[in-house]
């Protein structure tokens, strides 16, 4: 079994809200069982989706602090979390599966068993590569998480479509401040050309100078 791959929960989890968009899609049992669906079928209330949200901003405090350099503070979160569900692994055969591993059993919610499953897959992850490596998307207002697998550690958005957007943003930025730059140049040389200007006059004035002097 690999660990790590239970981090994909934690990503899961805090991606389920995005207040810089207003949006949250952890409000309702229905919600709920969809995150939980890893999980095989279970039964869901209302205390589970709060139990999950309190997770969910434990999980956001560790990627934020991660993503800004605050290390030890993520650290104590991800420790947090471990603690309050720690991991009860366990090799079990039942419904007539084959030999395989629970992490969680025991736990006393289905809550309990996602929290500590995203917790473990976190820590796994955060200190096999890193903790630079868990990553918020750059393509504000966007501030969904990842976790940065890349070869050169150069992932900076969660999603192709908001890299694109990103790309398609600065590009267009660039055009605009070419356009500016070049537009202040020309309106420069204009009014360095145009009549009454102190370059102009003093065109004239050489000019003038030039046919006087044949009559000396």
């Amino acid at each position: 079994m690999e660990l790590a791959s239970y981090a994909d929960r934690a990503v899961s989890l805090v991606n389920t809200a995005d207040p810089y968009r207003h949006r949250d899609t952890l409000t309702t049992c229905e919600q709920a069982k969809e995150l939980l669906a890893p999980e095989g079928r279970c039964r869901v209330t209302n205390a589970d989706v709060a139990e999950l949200r309190a997770i969910r901003d434990r999980l956001r405090e560790v990627f934020d602090a991660a993503e800004s350099g605050r290390v030890p503070r993520a650290v104590q979160v991800l420790n947090s979390l471990m603690k309050q569900y720690p991991i009860r692994p366990v090799v079990t055969d039942h419904d007539g599966a084959s030999w395989h591993l629970h992490l969680a059993e025991g736990a006393p919610t289905i809550a309990a068993v996602y929290g500590a499953k995203a917790a473990m897959g976190l820590a796994v992850q955060a200190t096999e590569l890193g903790f630079d490596r868990l990553g918020v998307c750059q393509a504000a207002p966007c501030r969904e998480v990842f976790i940065d697998t890349s070869t050169n550690r150069s992932r900076r958005y969660h999603s192709d479509r908001c890299a694109t957007r990103a790309n398609v943003a600065a590009y267009r930025a660039r055009r605009k401040e070419q356009a500016r730059v070049a537009g202040e140049a020309e309106a420069a040389a204009n009014a360095a050309n145009a009549p009454g200007t102190a370059t102009a006059a003093g065109a004239k004035v050489m000019a003038g100078a030039g046919s006087a002097a044949p009559g000396r």
